[in-house]
Parts: structure tokens; C-alpha cells; sequence
């Protein structure tokens, strides 16, 4: 007959993890920080394309005889879309980044 191994594993110590096991996540300080960054670019982006409607007169009326030049704008057209964009392209680095 085969002698049975007797090993001193319980169910309770299973779960627990020694002293000399270090547990690693993969998300440091450097990955939450660039991703809140990139999350207020994303934000700020979209808050600087906000503004008037096209056919929105001066004083905050709807007329469409009337055309606002304002929607053609530096801001809305070229600096928060590429502040948005920025915004996305730091989150995909911010989660690629190896946590040293």
C-alpha cells in the first residue's frame, strides 16, 4: 500500500499570502497622475468648444436669417479638438506605461 503524504496545507492558509510575497499592481502614481491629466484636457476641451449656436443673434435669440461667424473660431475649431485628442492619446500612454 502507498504511504499517503501527509503535507500541512489547510484550506485557511491557501488564501493568505506569506510576508516575502509582495503584491504588485500595475497602476502606480505616475499612471493615476497622467491619467487625471488627460482627463482635464479632455474636459477643458470640450468646455472651450462650447459657445453660441450658428443661427444664435447677439443677444441670445434664435433668428435664422442670421449667420454667427463665431462658430469658425481658432478655439473651436483647431485648439479643442486637438486638446481633446491630446487628452485621449495620453490616456491610452498613461495606461500602456510600465510601472517600474
Amino acid at each position: 500500500m502507498a504511504k499517503k503524504a501527509n503535507h500541512k496545507f489547510s484550506a485557511e492558509e491557501l488564501g493568505k499570502s506569506s510576508d516575502s510575497e509582495q503584491k504588485n499592481f500595475y497602476f502606480g502614481n505616475k499612471n493615476f497622475q497622467l491619467m487625471l491629466i488627460g482627463l482635464g484636457m479632455i474636459f477643458l476641451g470640450f468646455v472651450l468648444m462650447l459657445g453660441a449656436d450658428a443661427n444664435t443673434t447677439p443677444d441670445g435669440k434664435f433668428d435664422p436669417n442670421y449667420w454667427n461667424e463665431g462658430i469658425f473660431s481658432f478655439r473651436r475649431i483647431r485648439l479643442a479638438p486637438l486638446l481633446v485628442i491630446g487628452g485621449f492619446v495620453l490616456q491610452v500612454i498613461s495606461i500602456l506605461k510600465r510601472n517600474k
